[in-house]
Protein backbone atom coordinates (compact mmCIF):
# COMPACT_ATOMS: atom_id res chain seq x y z
CA UNK A 1 0.00 0.00 0.00
CA UNK A 2 2.84 2.41 0.82
CA UNK A 3 4.45 1.71 -2.56
CA UNK A 4 1.18 2.37 -4.38
CA UNK A 5 0.56 5.62 -2.51
CA UNK A 6 4.05 6.81 -3.38
CA UNK A 7 3.52 5.93 -7.04
CA UNK A 8 0.24 7.85 -7.07
CA UNK A 9 2.30 10.87 -6.02
CA UNK A 10 3.73 10.86 -9.55
CA UNK A 11 0.26 11.23 -11.05
CA UNK A 12 -0.64 13.93 -8.51
CA UNK A 13 2.61 15.79 -9.22
CA UNK A 14 1.83 15.96 -12.94
CA UNK A 15 -1.77 17.05 -12.35
CA UNK A 16 -0.62 19.68 -9.85
CA UNK A 17 1.95 21.17 -12.22
CA UNK A 18 -0.54 21.24 -15.07
CA UNK A 19 -2.99 23.07 -12.79
CA UNK A 20 -0.25 25.53 -11.81
CA UNK A 21 0.35 26.30 -15.48
CA UNK A 22 -3.34 27.06 -15.95
CA UNK A 23 -4.43 28.85 -12.79
CA UNK A 24 -1.40 30.78 -11.49
CA UNK A 25 -1.03 32.91 -14.65
CA UNK A 26 -4.62 34.05 -14.09
CA UNK A 27 -3.37 36.03 -11.07
CA UNK A 28 -1.12 38.11 -13.34
CA UNK A 29 -3.32 39.74 -16.02
CA UNK A 30 -0.35 41.05 -18.02
CA UNK A 31 1.27 37.60 -18.26
CA UNK A 32 1.04 35.68 -21.55
CA UNK A 33 1.31 31.88 -21.45
CA UNK A 34 1.98 31.96 -25.18
CA UNK A 35 4.96 34.30 -25.25
CA UNK A 36 6.40 34.19 -21.72
CA UNK A 37 8.47 31.53 -19.99
CA UNK A 38 7.15 29.53 -17.06
CA UNK A 39 10.10 30.73 -14.98
CA UNK A 40 8.83 34.29 -15.26
CA UNK A 41 5.97 33.30 -12.94
CA UNK A 42 8.51 32.82 -10.15
CA UNK A 43 10.86 35.63 -11.15
CA UNK A 44 12.10 38.21 -8.67
CA UNK A 45 9.37 40.86 -8.14
CA UNK A 46 6.81 38.87 -10.17
CA UNK A 47 3.32 39.17 -8.60
CA UNK A 48 2.92 35.38 -8.78
CA UNK A 49 6.27 34.46 -7.23
CA UNK A 50 5.03 33.62 -3.72
CA UNK A 51 2.18 31.35 -4.85
CA UNK A 52 4.35 29.63 -7.47
CA UNK A 53 7.14 28.95 -4.98
CA UNK A 54 4.66 27.55 -2.43
CA UNK A 55 3.00 25.14 -4.86
CA UNK A 56 6.34 24.40 -6.50
CA UNK A 57 7.60 23.10 -3.15
CA UNK A 58 4.58 20.79 -2.95
CA UNK A 59 5.33 19.57 -6.47
CA UNK A 60 8.98 18.87 -5.56
CA UNK A 61 7.86 16.88 -2.50
CA UNK A 62 5.54 14.79 -4.68
CA UNK A 63 8.39 14.14 -7.13
CA UNK A 64 10.65 12.94 -4.31
CA UNK A 65 7.87 10.70 -2.97
CA UNK A 66 7.27 9.30 -6.45
CA UNK A 67 10.97 8.63 -6.86
CA UNK A 68 10.95 6.64 -3.64
CA UNK A 69 7.94 4.69 -4.91
CA UNK A 70 9.81 3.87 -8.12
CA UNK A 71 12.78 2.70 -6.04
CA UNK A 72 10.52 0.41 -4.01
CA UNK A 73 9.05 -0.95 -7.25
CA UNK A 74 12.42 -1.80 -8.73
CA UNK A 75 12.56 -5.46 -7.65
CA UNK A 76 15.75 -6.64 -9.42
CA UNK A 77 15.69 -3.97 -12.15
CA UNK A 78 18.72 -1.71 -11.76
CA UNK A 79 17.38 0.73 -14.37
CA UNK A 80 14.29 1.36 -12.23
CA UNK A 81 16.41 1.89 -9.15
CA UNK A 82 18.45 4.46 -11.04
CA UNK A 83 15.27 6.13 -12.34
CA UNK A 84 13.93 6.36 -8.80
CA UNK A 85 17.20 7.78 -7.53
CA UNK A 86 17.23 10.32 -10.35
CA UNK A 87 13.71 11.50 -9.46
CA UNK A 88 14.64 11.88 -5.80
CA UNK A 89 17.85 13.68 -6.72
CA UNK A 90 16.47 16.31 -9.06
CA UNK A 91 13.34 16.68 -6.93
CA UNK A 92 15.50 17.72 -3.97
CA UNK A 93 17.71 19.80 -6.27
CA UNK A 94 14.60 21.71 -7.39
CA UNK A 95 14.00 23.02 -3.86
CA UNK A 96 17.02 25.29 -4.29
CA UNK A 97 16.21 26.64 -7.76
CA UNK A 98 17.57 30.23 -7.93
CA UNK A 99 15.06 32.76 -9.29
CA UNK A 100 15.59 34.75 -12.46
CA UNK A 101 14.84 38.46 -12.87
CA UNK A 102 11.92 39.74 -14.87
CA UNK A 103 12.71 40.11 -18.56
CA UNK A 104 14.67 43.20 -19.43
CA UNK A 105 16.25 43.52 -15.97
CA UNK A 106 20.01 43.47 -15.49
CA UNK A 107 21.45 39.96 -15.88
CA UNK A 108 23.11 38.85 -12.62
CA UNK A 109 24.53 35.73 -10.98
CA UNK A 110 21.11 34.46 -9.93
CA UNK A 111 20.02 34.46 -13.60
CA UNK A 112 23.09 32.43 -14.55
CA UNK A 113 22.41 29.96 -11.73
CA UNK A 114 18.78 29.71 -12.84
CA UNK A 115 19.92 28.61 -16.29
CA UNK A 116 22.37 26.08 -14.81
CA UNK A 117 19.61 24.64 -12.58
CA UNK A 118 17.27 24.43 -15.59
CA UNK A 119 19.80 22.50 -17.66
CA UNK A 120 20.58 20.07 -14.83
CA UNK A 121 16.91 19.36 -14.11
CA UNK A 122 16.09 18.88 -17.80
CA UNK A 123 18.99 16.43 -18.09
CA UNK A 124 17.68 14.70 -14.96
CA UNK A 125 14.26 14.35 -16.58
CA UNK A 126 15.77 12.91 -19.77
CA UNK A 127 17.90 10.50 -17.74
CA UNK A 128 14.80 9.40 -15.80
CA UNK A 129 12.89 8.77 -19.03
CA UNK A 130 15.74 6.70 -20.46
CA UNK A 131 16.12 4.55 -17.33
CA UNK A 132 12.37 4.15 -16.84
CA UNK A 133 11.85 3.10 -20.45
CA UNK A 134 14.44 0.32 -20.10
CA UNK A 135 12.22 -1.50 -17.58
CA UNK A 136 9.32 -2.12 -19.96
CA UNK A 137 8.49 -3.41 -23.42
CA UNK A 138 9.03 -2.01 -26.89
CA UNK A 139 5.85 0.10 -26.99
CA UNK A 140 6.77 2.07 -23.89
CA UNK A 141 10.33 2.37 -25.16
CA UNK A 142 9.02 3.86 -28.41
CA UNK A 143 6.73 6.21 -26.53
CA UNK A 144 9.64 7.28 -24.33
CA UNK A 145 11.80 7.86 -27.40
CA UNK A 146 9.05 10.09 -28.81
CA UNK A 147 8.99 12.05 -25.56
CA UNK A 148 12.76 12.53 -25.68
CA UNK A 149 12.47 13.66 -29.31
CA UNK A 150 9.88 16.27 -28.28
CA UNK A 151 12.27 17.42 -25.54
CA UNK A 152 15.08 17.87 -28.04
CA UNK A 153 13.04 19.69 -30.69
CA UNK A 154 11.09 22.04 -28.45
CA UNK A 155 14.00 22.40 -26.06
CA UNK A 156 16.14 23.76 -28.89
CA UNK A 157 13.35 26.18 -29.83
CA UNK A 158 13.12 27.29 -26.20
CA UNK A 159 16.85 27.88 -25.81
CA UNK A 160 16.93 29.76 -29.11
CA UNK A 161 14.58 32.33 -27.53
CA UNK A 162 16.51 32.51 -24.23
CA UNK A 163 18.84 35.38 -25.32
CA UNK A 164 15.81 37.41 -26.40
CA UNK A 165 14.25 36.84 -22.98
CA UNK A 166 17.35 38.18 -21.23
CA UNK A 167 17.43 41.18 -23.54
CA UNK A 168 13.76 41.97 -23.03
CA UNK A 169 12.92 41.32 -26.69
CA UNK A 170 9.66 39.75 -27.95
CA UNK A 171 9.43 35.95 -27.79
CA UNK A 172 6.09 35.20 -29.50
CA UNK A 173 6.11 31.41 -29.02
CA UNK A 174 8.50 30.83 -26.12
CA UNK A 175 5.71 29.89 -23.71
CA UNK A 176 4.23 27.41 -26.19
CA UNK A 177 7.54 25.60 -26.84
CA UNK A 178 8.30 25.35 -23.14
CA UNK A 179 4.82 24.14 -22.17
CA UNK A 180 4.85 21.42 -24.85
CA UNK A 181 8.06 20.09 -23.29
CA UNK A 182 6.66 20.26 -19.77
CA UNK A 183 3.34 18.61 -20.59
CA UNK A 184 5.08 15.88 -22.63
CA UNK A 185 7.13 15.00 -19.57
CA UNK A 186 4.13 15.19 -17.22
CA UNK A 187 2.18 12.81 -19.45
CA UNK A 188 5.14 10.42 -19.55
CA UNK A 189 5.25 10.39 -15.73
CA UNK A 190 1.53 9.53 -15.56
CA UNK A 191 1.95 6.63 -18.01
CA UNK A 192 5.08 5.44 -16.19
CA UNK A 193 3.31 5.51 -12.82
CA UNK A 194 0.30 3.59 -14.18
CA UNK A 195 2.59 0.89 -15.59
CA UNK A 196 4.26 0.53 -12.20
CA UNK A 197 0.86 0.29 -10.49
CA UNK A 198 -0.22 -2.73 -12.52
CA UNK A 199 -0.94 -5.79 -10.31
CA UNK A 200 1.44 -8.03 -12.27
CA UNK A 201 4.22 -5.46 -12.24
CA UNK A 202 6.61 -7.46 -10.04
CA UNK A 203 6.19 -10.61 -12.12
CA UNK A 204 7.02 -8.78 -15.34
CA UNK A 205 10.01 -7.00 -13.83
CA UNK A 206 11.76 -10.06 -12.41
CA UNK A 207 14.21 -11.31 -15.06
CA UNK A 208 13.17 -14.46 -16.91
CA UNK A 209 16.14 -16.43 -15.54
CA UNK A 210 15.05 -15.62 -11.99
CA UNK A 211 11.47 -16.69 -12.76
CA UNK A 212 12.75 -20.00 -14.16
CA UNK A 213 14.90 -20.56 -11.06
CA UNK A 214 11.85 -19.93 -8.89
CA UNK A 215 9.80 -22.41 -10.92
CA UNK A 216 12.51 -25.06 -10.51
CA UNK A 217 12.62 -24.47 -6.75
CA UNK A 218 8.85 -24.86 -6.57
CA UNK A 219 9.07 -28.07 -8.59
CA UNK A 220 11.85 -29.48 -6.39
CA UNK A 221 9.84 -28.66 -3.28
CA UNK A 222 6.70 -30.31 -4.60
CA UNK A 223 8.37 -33.37 -6.16
CA UNK A 224 9.07 -35.31 -2.92
CA UNK A 225 5.47 -34.83 -1.83
CA UNK A 226 4.22 -36.26 -5.13
CA UNK A 227 6.65 -39.16 -4.83
CA UNK A 228 5.42 -39.88 -1.31
CA UNK A 229 1.84 -39.73 -2.48
CA UNK A 230 2.58 -42.24 -5.27
CA UNK A 231 4.18 -44.64 -2.75
CA UNK A 232 1.04 -44.84 -0.59
CA UNK A 233 -1.16 -47.78 -1.71
CA UNK A 234 -4.57 -46.76 -2.88
CA UNK A 235 -7.46 -48.17 -0.84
Amino acid sequence: MTRKLLLWCGVLASLLYAAMLVFIPMQWPAYSSTSQAVSELSAIDAPTRSVWVAWGAVYALLVVAFGWGVWLSAAKMRSLRVAGGSLVGWGIFGFFWPPMHLRGAEFTLTDTLHIIWSVIIVLGMLFTIGCGAAAFGKYFKRYSAGTILAFVVFGLLTFADAPKLAAGLPTPWLGVWERINILAYMLWVVVFAILLLRPHHFVTLIPRSARLDGARELHDFAAPQHAHADAVPSP
